[in-house]
């Protein structure tokens, strides 16, 4: 029995939600198709009606993590005016709690050296999440042009996704924690 358009549509976006989350919890090469479309509750037979290939898939999941990232990012930014926003979402992304939920968490941070090595489309993709993160982050600094409030957003946004990387990297707890609160520390000054 052929599915209607709605639930083909409710279909694929089940499994590119689901593969935002495992790519990110799991690496782009850590999860093969079968064991993501079981984790999204279907075979893997049915992944090739919604998509032309994985990296179609890791494309529109990290266009969906990313959205979500900067959605978040947006709403903290949103709670306060000017650099106290600014400040609460260095906060917020300089978290434990971010560290520590790779699935539901910046793209950026988990998968930074995976999409470095990926196809153009990933990477473009990848880019414009990035310039969205940029620009929320700059339209909060004050007293900077706008062209300057870029520069530094890309700073904030860089030294942000790279504490959060070593973060999850080091093994030592106590190191980890060092680096997310001397980042937060170091961003919170300069901004």
């Amino acid at each position: 029995m052929k599915k209607s358009k709605k639930e083909a549509a409710e279909t694929r976006k089940r499994i590119v939600e689901t593969a935002a989350a495992e790519f990110r919890q799991h690496g782009i090469e850590g999860i093969g198709l079968a064991d993501l479309m079981a984790a999204a509750g279907l075979t893997h037979g049915g992944f090739y009606k919604h998509f032309q290939s994985k990296e179609q898939l890791v494309e529109e999941a990290l266009a969906v993590a990313s959205a979500s990232t900067v959605q978040e990012m947006n709403g903290v930014l949103s709670d306060a005016p000017g650099l106290r926003g600014l400040h609460e979402m260095i906060g917020w992304y300089l978290s434990s709690e971010h560290r520590d939920n790779a699935a539901c968490g910046c793209p950026l941070a988990a998968l930074g050296s995976e999409m470095a090595r990926s196809g153009e489309g990933v990477r473009e993709t990848t880019t414009a999440g990035f310039l969205k993160m940029v620009n929320g982050i700059a339209s909060h600094l004050e007293g900077h042009s706008p062209a300057a409030a870029k520069k530094v957003a890309i700073f904030i946004a860089s030294t942000m996704i790279g504490a959060v990387t070593m973060a999850r990297i080091v093994n030592d707890p106590e190191l980890s924690a060092t680096i997310l609160r001397e980042a937060k520390k170091r961003l919170t000054q300069l901004a």
